[in-house]
């Protein structure tokens, strides 16, 4: 199949997912043509059978504001066209379904390209709630000709918040288990925690719906009952208030902000626990990764989190807010090695049996020759 996928090329689930699954269907002998502003940040090296398009956006004066969907259905046209695709995976229901919409309507009297629109959730649950784009969303996930979500919960939450009768396909977020994987720590770990402390870790964009602040909190709580330290990576418009909060609990030497980064793996193998307790969470990629690395996870009840967790088998699930009760689970878990020993091998069996992508690639090729077929 020839392929056209279209994502956030920035740091995020949805972009890395995207991202990831090119590079399974290029493996697989599928032509794969990435359509967007930059190159996604996880494609840094050269890989056969994968093609970038960089959109190009208009600096006319007359537009105010940048016309990125316009310019990106405008480039989906010409891909479409001179690549002849088969397809437009297109991960975000805004404005990437609108683009490919409107790019198949331009094309449509040569060629019968089709839409498959993977929702991921903030698309749903944030954005496009909003009243200026509730419509669009909702046009553009019912013209689209195949529609997936990463949980569940987020077919839940699309059908009901936009009224949609469209057939869903639920396929989950996946994960190399290779390359996320259980390794010994090397001089990382030590530079981390010189002094043997126990590793929280935490990794996001930084967003209000995230709460990292909640994570300083369980960090407080803990570190008066053993020695710990907390790792944070990524960034995003939170940070600053998570540094103001950081001096204000006096965790400054407890607490060590990596920024963003690339080598997740490495950073997780150095941890002991993960934390994600978010306000809002329609799969928790951060999570699964961190799991398939044999890190137990303790999370806030939400969204698609209990879809990817076992609560007392893989880690524990809070209540969203619940930062004392974390904060317990995580003292409980980092004082019983039998108990963490248990729930890591657990945590990295629920990735392996799971979520791997061995198991999630072949889905997406199945759904997409059943669209292809209508």
């Amino acid at each position: 199949m020839k392929i056209g996928i279209t994502c956030y090329p920035t740091y995020g689930g949805s972009g890395v997912i995207a991202t990831e699954l090119g590079k399974e269907l290029a493996l697989k002998g599928h032509e794969v043509h990435f359509v967007s502003y930059a190159l996604p940040f996880r494609l840094p090296h050269f890989v056969e059978n994968i093609f970038f398009h960089e959109v190009e956006t208009s600096n006319y004066p007359l537009f105010e504001f940048s016309l990125y969907t316009l310019s990106l259905a405008s480039k989906m046209v010409e891909v479409a066209r001179y690549e002849n695709l088969d397809l437009f995976h297109v991960h975000y229901a805004i404005p990437h379904a609108t683009s490919a919409y409107l790019a198949k309507q331009i094309i449509k009297e040569k060629s019968d390209i089709k839409i498959i629109t993977t929702l991921h959730g903030t698309d749903i649950s944030l954005v496009g709630l909003e009243p200026s784009f509730s419509h669009l969303v909702k046009f553009s996930i019912e013209q689209s000709d195949g529609v997936t979500a990463v949980s569940n919960y987020l077919k839940g939450q699309t059908l009901t918040n936009y009224k949609i009768e469209k057939d869903i396909c639920v396929i989950p977020n996946f994960v190399d288990t290779k390359v996320f994987s259980p390794q010994q720590p090397g001089q990382l770990k030590k530079h981390l925690a010189p002094n043997g402390e126990k590793i929280l870790i935490h990794t996001s964009n930084f967003r209000a719906v995230k709460r990292v602040s909640d994570t300083l909190k369980i960090l407080k709580i803990v570190a008066n009952e053993i020695p710990c330290k907390l790792v944070l990576i990524g960034d995003g418009p939170d940070r600053s208030e998570c540094e103001r909060l950081c001096r204000e609990l006096d965790l400054c030497d407890k607490v060590i902000f990596l920024g963003k980064q690339d080598g997740l793996s490495e950073i997780l193998n150095c941890g002991d626990l993960f934390l994600i307790p978010s306000q809002s969470e329609s799969f928790g990629l951060a999570a699964l990764e961190a799991m398939s690395c044999g890190l137990p996870v303790i999370s806030s009840s939400v969204g698609g989190l209990p879809e990817l967790m076992a609560h007392n088998e893989t880690g524990y699930i809070a209540e969203f807010g619940d930062v004392e009760r974390m904060a317990k689970y995580a003292v409980e878990l980092l004082t019983n090695e039998k108990k963490y020993l248990t729930f890591s091998s657990n945590a990295r069996n629920r990735a392996l049996d799971n979520f791997d992508k061995s198991i999630i690639i072949p889905q997406y090729e199945e759904y997409y020759k059943k669209v292809l077929e209508r």
